[in-house]
């Protein structure tokens, strides 16, 4: 096969999307709405470069040697909202011997994007908040889904690296920390939580897009706040 996708762009030698150096692919189309989102020129599904998943490998084995002890990443917008295509690079690059990961909020159902979470070797998890509720004020939806996948992951022994947005009056709450760190201590596959302070770089794309951006007045999370929440993840043995 050779399925048609929709590309937003791609890094070529980006360092923090997985272990190593890797071939950052970033796809067109988010279902979330996240108040944190720093590029919000991803939503809309169809507004990405047009490509085959065939010139996409074709392009990555041409990073082959930079990547070699690092691999590729297919991140979004939500890459699983193509899955299809997702799977095939993955494939695609299995068979050139390069190592694969996906870098995805968990909201697309497995029923759907099954075939691509199985293909990659380590999946990059966005966390939004451990209470179902809460996440679905800052994103739109809930977090049934990526707490599926993570179970998922652990019956398949699939890796995972959990990231979270600390985000002053939105994420910080360090009682809701304390049940999402003890939550994913239960997993042998999570591997590391990679905590991501919020930041405001993206600002800009919002008022380019005309859209209101809510967290206009928010500030950065202190040092005291970001040591505190890792203190809390590396008492769970998870950093």
């Amino acid at each position: 096969m050779n399925t048609k996708g929709y590309v937003h762009s791609v890094e070529t030698f980006g360092a923090l999307d997985g272990p190593g150096i890797r071939y950052v692919v970033f796809l067109q189309g988010c279902p979330l709405r996240c108040q944190y989102c720093h590029n919000p020129d991803t939503w809309e599904c169809k507004k990405g470069k047009e490509m085959y998943s065939k010139d996409v490998v074709s392009d990555i084995l041409k990073y082959k040697n930079y990547i070699k002890t690092g691999g590729v990443t297919v991140s979004g917008g939500e890459p699983l909202l193509q899955s299809d295509f997702v799977a095939e690079i993955l494939s695609l690059c299995h068979d050139n011997g390069i190592h694969t990961c996906i870098d995805t909020s968990g909201i697309i159902p497995l029923e759907v994007c099954k075939n691509a979470v199985s293909e990659a070797d380590l999946i990059l998890m966005d966390i939004k908040h451990i209470d179902s509720e809460k996440c679905k004020g800052i994103t739109g939806q809930g977090n049934e889904n990526a707490l599926a996948m993570i179970e998922y992951c652990q019956s398949h022994n699939k890796d995972i690296w959990i990231r979270y947005v600390l985000v002053p009056g939105l994420t910080d709450d360090e009682d809701a920390i304390e049940r999402m760190a003890d939550y994913l201590s239960q997993f042998s596959v999570v591997k590391r939580v990679e905590l991501l302070p919020f930041h405001k770089m993206g600002e800009f794309k919002w008022e380019q897009l005309r859209l209101e951006y809510m967290l206009k007045n928010t500030l950065e999370p202190t040092n005291d706040s970001i040591n505190r929440t890792m203190e809390i993840f590396a008492k769970h043995n998870l950093v």
